[in-house]
């Protein structure tokens, strides 16, 4: 949050009073500074030495299922003699958790089987047959990608802040008494609003909710991201109705033809949406990191945070992908939606549309959520609930 603050006001304030040679000359120090503590640094790290690609245990199971298509685990007791508990070499499986089987893609159940192949060797085939608990973590593995998935509409509305919200106020008054600040000066709201918004969820909102729900921290983490949802469907109304008041404006002083000129409309008519996209940043961009972390199993865990960004820089791409489209479609309709012009374009019909996909997402991901099972151990029955309860 500090470095999107700094980013978003000393930068660019630099760039549009003194010119862009400053504003990345100031960038490039602070990136050797940082580079320079890094260094330092180096001797004092950690290093864990390299274990293998936690992949390959994915592919184990997957292939051990693959191979053993034909048993019918309905004939096999799960709970019995022919079920594979312990690592290779005989070892329990440790550090991991002893995870209690659940009823999820009970088709990977199939790689921890022992059949008749594998009573006759001495030796465990990883490719062949694995442990429950490795079958389990792979499940919950599985889990998370249509959590992943359904993130990418939220990631793609939050490119919004960044495009179009600062052209939109490239064209209105942007002005407090004498002071004047660039179009994406209300980019340091942002950084702001969510600190704020983290203090009075945490302060506030946990608190009053645990009584009500019982749950230690109020509301589930996949709750959370609900929420966050729901808000950048919000968001992007909101949007949609503040652009239509916008284009009235420019047609009430006819502005139309005039794409650089500043309508006499504040700026300040955009506060709403970047207040409820920062809302929907604390429920969803920090409940995905947490919920990616959490769920992931162990051996996969570092790619947790890597998940969070993969959402974003997708989501990034799957915005200039809807764009392409958008803007092809349209121009064949003869109206482009996204021309140079604003005030001829029709930005609020891609906002709307952008709403539209955020709902039928956010429908997705309410299925999915319902079916979720969080991780589950031997003997917590609690974690055996569904993902909205």
């Amino acid at each position: 949050m500090g470095g999107m603050f700094f980013s978003t006001v000393v930068v660019i304030t630099l760039e549009d009073n003194v010119g862009w040679a400053a504003g990345f000359g100031v960038l490039a120090a602070t990136m050797a500074f940082a580079l320079i503590l890094f260094v330092m640094g180096n001797k004092r790290y950690k290093i864990q030495g390299a274990m293998g690609s936690p992949f390959t245990m994915v592919a184990h199971v997957l292939v051990a299922a693959f191979r053993k298509w034909d048993i019918n685990t309905r004939d096999h007791n799960l709970d019995g003699w022919d079920i594979c508990y312990e690592e290779i070499g005989g070892a329990p499986a440790k550090d991991r958790g002893s995870f209690a089987c659940t009823k999820q893609f009970r088709f990977l159940d199939k790689a921890m089987i022992i059949d008749a192949v594998d009573a006759s060797r001495n030796t465990r085939n990883p490719w062949r047959l694995c442990s429950l608990s490795q079958v389990e973590e792979v499940k919950l593995f599985i889990r998370l990608i249509p959590i992943w998935l359904s993130s990418l509409i939220f990631t793609n509305v939050n490119c919004m802040f960044s495009t179009f919200f600062i052209k939109q106020g490239g064209t209105m008054i942007r002005s407090i008494g004498s002071l004047h600040f660039p179009p994406s000066g209300l980019q340091c709201l942002v950084a702001i609003l969510i600190i704020i918004t983290i203090l009075i969820y945490d302060i506030v909102f946990v608190p009053t909710v645990r009584k009500v729900t019982g749950h230690p921290c109020g509301i589930t983490i996949l709750q959370r991201i609900g929420i966050g949802l729901c808000g950048s469907v919000l968001q992007m109304v909101v949007a949609a109705l503040v652009e239509t008041k916008r284009v009235s404006a420019a047609k009430e002083y006819g502005l139309l033809d005039m794409p650089k000129a500043i309508i006499p409309i504040s700026v300040w008519w955009l506060l709403p949406q970047y207040v409820i996209g920062a809302v929907a940043d604390v429920f969803t961009l920090v409940g995905l990191p947490q919920l990616f972390y959490d769920e992931m199993p162990k051996a996969l865990r570092s790619l947790g945070g890597a998940c969070y960004l993969s959402a974003i820089g997708v989501g990034s791409f799957l915005n200039s992908a809807i764009i392409s489209i958008v803007q092809a479609i349209s121009s064949r309709c003869g109206s482009r939606w996204l021309g140079d012009n604003l005030n001829h374009a029709h930005l609020d019909y891609f906002y709307w549309l952008m709403a539209a996909l955020g709902t039928l997402n956010l429908c997705v991901y309410l299925l999915i959520a319902r079916s979720f099972v969080y991780r589950k151990v031997e003997g917590d029955e609690e974690n055996d609930e569904n993902g909205l309860h």
